[in-house]
């Protein structure tokens, strides 16, 4: 039964994972500038990857620790608003409404992490690499935002 669980983190985070191939950066994205810190494009796909999967183990380690359904309800949250990142700064193009829906992420995960200390210290630190990688996404998002101020979603062809 417990493996079935994990199994079932590990989809919720897969689904949450989807909204980048749904909405990929595509030629639109190549197109903006970036700032010269920007890691290169083939390390995002390992780096989320490395951290879906411990956030999946995070949740089930929590859910194994009997941590209660309101843990597991902001979790779910922090998901929701992974998933919308891709979707509203790819899709969309709009980098603005991308910056902000990020820092709604970034509090999530923060709020994640502190119902989850309670119940597994294990967990906690599986999600701390999630928090760091999002506040450094969200200088990149803002460093992209305000690299192309002047610019419109339409303006970039696409």
């Amino acid at each position: 039964m417990e493996y079935a669980v994990l199994g079932a983190f590990v989809g919720a985070n897969f689904l949450a994972a989807l909204s980048g191939a749904i909405f990929p950066p595509g030629a639109w994205y190549a197109t903006l500038a970036k700032p010269a810190w920007r890691p290169p494009d083939w390390l995002f796909g390992p780096a989320w990857s490395v951290l879906y999967t411990a956030n999946a183990v995070a949740g089930w380690l929590v859910w194994k620790a009997d941590g209660g359904t309101a843990p597991l309800v902001v979790y779910g949250v922090s998901l929701v608003f992974n998933a919308g990142w891709s979707a509203i700064f790819f899709g969309l193009r709009r980098m603005d409404w991308a910056f902000y829906w990020l820092i709604g992420l970034w509090l999530s995960v923060a709020a994640t992490i502190l119902a989850f200390a309670p119940h597994s210290q294990t967990a906690v630190w599986l999600l701390a690499p999630y928090l760091a990688w999002v506040t450094f996404a969200g200088a990149l998002n803002r460093a992209i935002w305000r690299l192309n101020a002047g610019a419109r979603s339409g303006d970039f062809g696409g």
